[in-house]
């Protein structure tokens, strides 16, 4: 029986704000949303769910995770450049010997690492 991955849900303290940064930043498409409580966003063949965080959990700090949203991507030099300039936290692309893939990390509104992965040419 295989099996896929169909979505992940991050548990978050400002829908707007990271609906707007994943919208906006990568283009992903809204597909579900509930106002203030629940987005869905299309990211290709997956989807990522953004959760309101429960009121008993909205002081704590959830900017330290064990989550990385990994991103493959086909121009990572035009697309580092450009969360740059919008003055996202975006680290410099690294290029491992006898790693295929160029990467570089960078965190979302709320501090979720996303990782952007290009096959080296």
């Amino acid at each position: 029986m295989p099996i896929t991955l169909d979505s992940i849900v991050l548990f978050v303290q400002d829908i707007a704000t990271l609906k707007s940064f994943y919208t906006s930043t990568f283009s992903f498409i809204v597909v579900e949303e509930i106002a203030s409580e629940w987005v869905l966003l299309q990211a290709g063949d997956c989807c990522i769910g953004l959760h309101k965080i429960g009121t008993d959990y909205e002081a704590a700090s959830i900017t330290e995770t064990n989550v990385k949203l990994v991103f493959a991507v086909d121009d990572i030099l035009a697309l580092q450049a450009k969360l740059k300039a919008q003055q996202v936290a975006i680290s410099e692309i690294k290029n491992y010997p006898n790693y295929p893939f160029l990467i570089c990390d960078g965190k979302d509104a709320e501090g979720n690492v996303f990782q952007l992965k290009q096959a080296k040419p």
